[in-house]
Formats: C-alpha cells, structure tokens, sequence
C-alpha cells in the first residue's frame, strides 16, 4: 500500500459511504490538483538508483498507481484493511485459492453456486487435489456437517446467492468456520459493499466480480479480494503479483468511476427491484417468486438483519415449465437477453440453459422454469410494462 492509499483510507475513517466512495484511495495530485485519479498507461517506472523506487512501484503487474487508487477505495468501502484488484472475479478467486489451499485440502461450496465458481473448483482445482462439498448456505447446520475436521480451509458462502437467492447468516456461518481453524469467504457480488459488509460480521475475505455492481455500466470486467488480517494480506500480496492476473489501468479507473454513484444506482436498482417483485407476485402467469424483500423468503428476517436492502436481483419461476420461461426470455425488450448483471441496464436470462449450463446434470443444478433478472435504473412502469407483454 503507498503513503498516499494509506493517507486517504485513514482520512475517510468513519465517514459516510457515499463520502468514501468518491474520496478514499487518492488524494488529489500534489503536482496538477487532478482531483481524479489519471489512467497510468505504464509498464515500468524509473529508478533513482538500483532499487530506488519511487513510492514503491516498479512495474505495473507489481502495483500501479491507477490500481493503487481503486484497491484502497474497496477497502474502504467494505471496511478491510488491504484490496486486491484483479482482471476478473473468477481471476481473484483463482488467486485465492492457490494463496490459502494445498493439495489434500477441503472446500464448503453453496448448493446453489454461481456456475463459474463451481467449475473453477470442479474442473480446475479439484484436478489440482482440491476437493470440495456442497451445503445450503441458508443452513447452518448443513453447512457445519460438510465441514471436515482438520482438511477443511475455507468455508465458501454467496449471499444472496446466485441465482436461486438464498441468504447465508453471515455471523453464524463465520463462527462455523472458525470453531473448525477455517477461513469464511463471502462472496459480496450481489449485495455490493454498499447492502451488505461482510469483514464487519466476522468474515474473513470478501470477494467481488467488480464487474457486475460496482462498476455498474456493463463496460468493464474485473474482481476484487478485501481482507482485515494483514497476514493474510501479505499472502494475497505474493500471489496477486506471482500470478499476474492484475487488473489494468484503465479496468480500474473504469471500476473507480463507477464506485462514485454505487449508492446513488443501488437505491434506484432495489426501488425497481421491489416494483418488479410485487408486480410479478400478482401475475398468473408466475409460479413463485424469490427476492429476500418478501416476508415469505426464508431469509428474510436474516437479510433485513445484515443488508441495508435486498438488492436488485429478482428470480421467479414460470407456470409452464422450460419452454414458457425461454419464451418470456426471448420476448422482453427493455429486458435485454444476456448474462451478467448489475449494470444499469435491465438483464434477463435463463440460468439453467445460460450462466449455470455447467452445473447441469449435479446437485447443484437449477429449476428449468427460472427466470432471473438484474433489474436496472430504468423508469420502473416501463420495465413492468415490458414484462407485463413477455408474460402474456
């Protein structure tokens, strides 16, 4: 971390989120008063003598101001210590892994998974002598009867969870962990730092797609680690540098300026999110409908317990089957067909044919009439109306 990043994170200490969201990470340029933080389009830095370098930088997959500037805003924003930028959330989770797992060790995986993370872990890392258990992160119980004693490392938790929306008690899932001598590993894409803060109820790493919500505009890709033990920190440190997969200059001054309006975006996505939701639950032609806003969801006194809101992520089930929830898939306008999430656009998608195809045929495979939703800052009765037409 430079002088500068350390300065301001310590500067915006118990102010407002939205006040560290613009401020924390960079002061202004001593030399210009830049009040953004500029694009450092640089592979190396000069020298004021062998191994004089000038705050600490010596080539840009080591560190690079740019990026300095971002991972010093997301650790402020999730109130860690120490941030890692990386060129995507599967990336950081990658680095993760190999930093804190050796072969022979055990993961506690979500039932309900994002599909990616599931295939990073059973494609590629249980290749590597990594095994891995799935547990319903809703229950706690499930979850400390998949641990192993003595191989278990990190107990792996998304809350919500993608697609499915299930909510883990992150206190309670953290005491788990620990009793066991693992690690609680949240993954906080789609709560986004400004819903929900893990490290603050007994997590011990926070992982991001910044892609999704914290960048917002559905124009770059990138993930994020945060992390309150130093310790740990110098293990990521190693790792982020040892295996390169670094978020750019540019990635990251992209991901900066969409943090500044994240709380702005966040309370028009879950505005239009609850519309959304009560509109659904009104129709005949949904089955069900899951958001942790509703009394009804089984995580909901848990969520209202540990988010600020419920997010704008919405799924629901089609009467039909399959084919009746491709087709309202395929006939929304606003709605774009597409995968990710979080930007300011309105997304669709079908998960089990779409970003959860890898998890077909496992447990963890997802109903065939879901239908999910990132609900973007739109006007609210345009995005009803367009939904209103794809499920008639």
């Amino acid at each position: 971390m430079s002088e500068q990043q350390q300065g301001s994170q310590e500067s915006t200490k118990g102010q407002g989120f939205e006040t560290r969201a613009i401020h924390a990470g960079y002061e202004p340029d001593p030399t210009t008063g830049a009040v953004i933080p500029p694009i450092f389009a640089t592979s190396t830095y000069k020298q004021d003598g062998v191994g004089g370098l000038r705050g600490g930088y010596e080539y840009s997959r080591s560190g690079n101001p740019t990026r300095t500037a971002l991972e010093g805003n997301l650790a402020a924003l999730e109130e860690g210590e120490r941030a890692f930028a990386f060129a995507s959330g599967l990336a950081a989770e990658d680095t993760l892994i190999r930093a804190l797992c050796r072969p022979g060790d055990h993961v506690v995986l979500p039932d309900d998974a994002y599909g990616g993370t599931y295939r990073l872990f059973d494609k590629v890392a249980q290749v590597w002598g990594l095994a891995h258990s799935p547990a319903p992160v809703s229950d706690v119980d499930r979850v400390a009867a998949a641990v192993r004693p003595g191989e278990t490392k990190l107990v792996w938790v998304e809350t919500p969870t993608n697609p499915l929306l299930n909510i883990g008690d992150i206190e309670a899932l953290a005491a788990v962990a620990h009793d066991a001598g693992a690690l609680l590993v949240v993954d906080n894409t789609f709560a986004s730092p400004y819903l929900q803060q893990p490290l603050t109820l007994g997590a011990d790493v926070v992982v991001h797609s910044t892609t999704k919500y914290v960048g917002g505009h559905s124009d770059v890709v990138g993930g994020a680690l945060v992390v309150r033990d130093l310790q740990l920190a110098e293990k990521l440190t190693f790792h982020q540098n040892a295996m390169g997969a670094v978020a750019g200059p540019f990635d990251s001054w992209l991901t900066l300026r969409g943090i500044r309006t994240l709380a702005l975006r966040m309370e028009r996505h879950c505005d239009n999110a609850e519309k959304v939701v009560a509109f659904l639950a009104a129709h005949p032609a949904v089955e069900e409908v899951i958001y942790p806003g509703l009394e009804s969801h089984p995580g909901h006194e848990v969520a209202q317990r540990q988010m600020l809101r419920y997010g704008g992520m919405v799924s629901f089930r089609v009467r039909g089957g399959e084919e009746r929830a491709l087709a309202v898939c395929e006939r929304t306008e606003l709605f774009t067909l597409g995968e990710s999430l979080g930007g300011v656009e309105s997304l669709i998608e079908h998960p089990g044919r779409m970003t959860h195809a890898s998890v077909a045929g496992t447990d963890l495979e997802v109903p065939a009439d879901l239908v999910r939703l990132s609900v973007g800052i739109e006007t609210a009765d345009d995005l009803l109306g367009d939904l209103d037409r794809a499920l008639g």
